[in-house]
């Protein structure tokens, strides 16, 4: 699920985003008057989405942007006359006011970009430290001198047995130096 945010100096005006985003189905997450609140809110969420004025209370919108967790996008929305000055990479505007279906279809655009870079993120093949390849190494070695296996053999069993057990291939094989060091 990506976490949103709403953030304008008006609570009322946040509570009316709120509004017509949940009429659409998405899930606001909190609604805020003040940066420092929605900045102490991202210690607690991987992701989401900050939709926010121009100004807060307490802020501009730079403030909070420079707070952004990496999982985290930013939906600017501001008179038309400052757009023009706002123009960058990692930042979505639109104009305010702004269309409900306009409102509704970036947004849906940004959970989608989230959830992408998400899903790619947990993809990636994790890096081992050298204590992890020292234990499967061990744990190899140990199913090889004993079982008289191949490495790819070893590798496999120890592979097969983490799938089975909802297991990390690390947490095997110290399960394997276990169980052969009694």
């Amino acid at each position: 699920m990506v976490n949103i945010i709403v953030v304008f100096r008006k609570l009322d005006d946040a509570k009316k985003i709120r509004s017509i985003l949940q009429r659409h189905g998405f899930t606001v997450t909190a609604c805020c008057s003040t940066g420092l609140q929605a900045i102490g809110l991202f210690d607690d969420l991987r992701n989401g989405i900050v939709i926010c004025g121009y100004q807060m209370t307490d802020m501009l919108y730079t403030e909070i942007r420079e707070n952004l967790p990496e999982d985290f996008q930013m939906l600017l929305m501001a008179r038309e006359n400052l757009l023009p000055q706002l123009v960058d990479n990692d930042l979505v505007c639109l104009p305010m006011p702004a269309r409900a279906g306009d409102l509704v279809q970036t947004v849906a655009m940004m959970q989608n970009a989230v959830e992408i870079r998400i899903k790619k993120r947990k993809s990636r093949p994790k890096v081992r430290s050298k204590e992890d390849m020292e234990a499967l190494s061990a744990a190899k070695a140990l199913l090889m001198a004993r079982n008289n296996m191949t490495e790819p053999e070893a590798h496999r069993y120890i592979q097969k047995t983490a799938m089975d057990t909802g297991t990390s291939l690390v947490e095997t094989a110290q399960m394997v130096l276990d169980l052969f060091s009694l």
